[in-house]
């Protein structure tokens, strides 16, 4: 179907173009024809809005000879053939026109000396309207083309989305694992209890990995639930303290702060042969939610360690998702590793959760 006739609003417009066409078309007629201008208009505006239809078939000339496809003879070939048949139609149709007008209406037309103007404003209008073909139809691809170039760019987004969020570091089962088998001979009721933290966290893992943004009570509750399998590791070497300020019920990424709690028990409590505590702590405005996780460093590593894979991983997430509204700061002072994770508040429909826990 021709664009014209998509929309009734469009189907109008194009009409009310021809009407001021066939103005003009009368004004050549009153100026060169030798017409006064109620003839002229009697004249004009009936074959403009005939001809308008006719100059419709420029949609698929433009269609049939596309440019940058078609050769320049059949592109010219084409366009020039439809524009001299399309006037020599116009002038036809003129030709009756005013063979009707003389007999009906008492309006005489000297067609003679009409017929070369129609002729030749018939075959401008037409080339101009296989221009305005042309051209929509460049800006109809030009648009298909960011279209299709913004869902390449949102689907490989959503793939190193979800390659990033399955991105859990096997370190963390391998620990585990060992640790469970240690429990075994030593402590059956350890290891059952942390048979059953892990299928609990992984199960919840995978729940909430299945989702691109969850409120942050749950991300909250998921990390507390895999510090829970480290404890049973560490023991009493590692303690976690929570301090939230509202913003439970903000959207963040979902598995955005597993990595990082994970980073702090990997590269600092794992290294401290006391221990240490893990802190998390959040606070939340109107236009923004901060997020910040610390743990004990050992002031003696190698300078350059302690970030780890984990991260990345969350950088990459937070500028995939937000671009620059979004930032990680990494920073090492009195012997603590400080991350902070700001990114803009986009809050949930539900409501807020009840307060965090502490862990001694």
């Amino acid at each position: 179907m021709h664009p014209i006739f998509v929309r009734g609003r469009r189907l109008a417009l194009y009409l009310v173009v021809w009407l001021l066409v066939g103005v003009l078309l009368a004004a050549l007629l009153a100026g060169q024809g030798g017409l006064d201008w109620s003839s002229g208009l009697a004249v004009g505006l009936p074959l403009a809005l005939a001809f308008s239809f006719v100059c419709l078939s420029a949609w698929y000339v433009s269609r049939a000879t596309p440019l940058g496809t078609a050769g320049p003879v059949r592109l010219i070939g084409s366009g020039a053939g439809a524009a001299l048949l399309s006037s020599a139609a116009l002038v036809g149709l003129a030709r009756i026109w005013c063979t009707v007008l003389g007999r009906w209406a008492g309006i005489s037309v000297p067609f003679d000396s009409v017929g070369t103007t129609i002729f030749g404003f018939g075959l401008l209008i037409y080339l101009a309207s296989l221009a305005v073909s042309y051209i929509a139809g460049a800006a109809e691809q030009a648009r298909a083309a960011d279209h299709r170039a913004l869902q390449v760019q949102v689907l490989s987004r959503e793939a190193e989305l979800r390659s990033l969020r399955a991105q859990i570091d096997p370190h963390f089962l391998f620990n585990s694992l060992h640790s469970i088998s240690a429990l075994t001979t030593a402590s059956p009721a350890g290891a059952r209890r942390m048979c059953l933290l892990l299928a609990e966290f992984l199960r919840e893992s995978l729940t909430l990995g299945a989702e691109e943004r969850i409120p942050l009570a749950r991300e909250l509750t998921l990390a507390e639930k895999y510090l829970e399998v480290e404890r049973v590791r560490f023991g009493d070497r590692l303690r976690i303290e929570t301090n939230t300020t509202g913003g439970d019920d903000y959207l963040v990424p979902s598995l955005l702060l597993q990595p990082v709690v994970e980073n702090a028990v990997t590269h600092g409590v794992a290294h401290m042969l006391e221990g240490g505590v893990v802190r998390i702590s959040t606070s939340a405005s109107v236009a923004r939610l901060t997020l910040v996780v610390e743990n004990p460093c050992d002031r003696d590593r190698p300078k350059g360690t302690g970030g780890g894979v984990g991260l990345a991983n969350v950088h990459s997430r937070l500028r995939a998702l937000y671009g620059t509204e979004a930032s990680v700061r990494v920073s090492e002072e009195g012997g603590r590793w400080r991350v902070e994770l700001s990114l803009p508040a986009e809050r949930a429909s539900g409501g807020t959760a009840g307060p965090r826990r502490s862990y001694d």
